[in-house]
């Protein structure tokens, strides 16, 4: 079992970059696939990028962002560049023992980070 943790939200402007983090409080992340998610108000969470043997992301951040993992430090990063108004979201760390991109296959979740991007 795991409980991931997010940090690193905050507001930027368009154009800007933020790094989020992700680390475990108890458990090692190093043992699961891991994910990001994000959810809009009014909006269904959505995938953003996974991390297992190899890296996936969402056509929509896909060249602007990308997913990390330091296992020494029980952490995954998620480097979000070019930021635009509609990445505007809270984003989520998720844990899954499979891979997949679908939001029901991961089972351990962080609360979220707020990300907002002004234009």
């Amino acid at each position: 079992q795991v409980q991931p943790v997010e940090s690193g939200g905050g507001l930027v402007q368009a154009g800007g970059s933020l790094r989020l983090s992700c680390a475990a409080s108890g458990g090692t992340l190093s043992r699961y696939f891991m994910g990001w998610f994000r959810q809009a108000p009014g909006k269904d969470r959505e995938f953003v990028a996974r991390i297992g043997g190899s890296t996936y992301y969402a056509d929509s951040v896909k060249g602007r962002f990308t997913i990390s993992r330091d296992n020494a430090k029980n952490t995954v990063y998620l480097q979000m560049n070019s930021l635009k108004p509609e990445d505007t979201a809270v984003y989520y760390c998720a844990a899954a023992v499979i891979t997949t991109t679908e939001p029901r296959g991961y089972v351990y979740w962080g609360q979220g980070t707020q990300v907002t991007v002004s234009s």
